[in-house]
């Protein structure tokens, strides 16, 4: 039996380059642009617009979201039918945000920071997100210096405004026990990679790759249930 569709999302302000050390057991992944915000957009009718690149009059997907996609995809999922979310560093429960981030988005330090000057604290990224070979810092630092800085002020401001609680039964949660952007989610159906860090998509791309592949050839039994969790 075939696996359904798989749609990949990336990372707050990245792109496919972050997949690219996967090894994914799927005749045709597909990637899901980020796209320019309106200044109104709220994190619900951007995903209605991200849903536009779906292909219509197939099965229900899989969709696959990493940190910010993984967030974005869990807005896909409450308006599209959907066969499995997989979240790879990303958030569940926005309870769960660290007290530094609640804090500055209670003063919404992210509307007033000069965040163009993040494109250039290249070494602190390498460090906060977990990328150490040079391959890794080589695609990381190209995509800090190809962020785009509005889109970023309100990617931050909607993940600080954002209310959510994922289901139980909802989605697959691949997150390590090292990652210094986002907390450890508390959640029943969870692989937990020690030593992995935020981009640990590229740095334990085999692990990574091994956990994707098991949850597409069971989801080609049918969605995602508590039995098959």
């Amino acid at each position: 039996m075939s696996p359904p569709p798989l749609y990949l999302l990336s990372g707050l302000c990245a792109d496919e380059r972050l997949f690219q050390f996967l090894t994914l057991e799927h005749p045709q992944p597909r990637v899901i642009h980020w796209i320019t915000p309106d200044p109104e957009d709220t994190m619900a009718s951007y995903a209605a617009k991200l849903i536009r690149q779906i292909e219509p009059g197939q099965e229900p997907p899989v969709l696959l979201g990493l940190s910010f996609g993984g967030m974005m995809v869990q807005e896909m999922a409450k308006q599209m039918p959907v066969n499995r979310l997989i979240l790879l560093s990303s958030l569940t429960n926005t309870r769960e945000l660290p007290l530094h981030y609640r804090l500055a988005g209670a003063l919404q330090l992210q509307k007033w920071l000069p965040l163009g000057m993040f494109k250039k604290w290249v070494v602190p990224a390498y460090w906060a997100f977990g990328a150490h070979s040079r391959q890794e810092k080589h695609i990381l630092k190209s995509i800090l210096e190809e962020t785009d800085v509005p889109f970023l002020r309100w990617s931050l401001n909607q993940i600080l405004q954002w209310r959510h609680q994922a289901p139980p039964v909802k989605a697959v949660v691949i997150h390590g026990d090292r990652d210094k952007i986002l907390p450890v989610p508390n959640y029943s159906h969870i692989h937990l990679l020690k030593g992995g860090e935020h981009l640990m998509v590229m740095s334990r791309a085999a692990e990574v790759s091994a956990l994707i592949n098991h949850y597409l050839s069971e989801s080609a039994l049918g969605p995602f249930s508590e039995k098959q969790g």
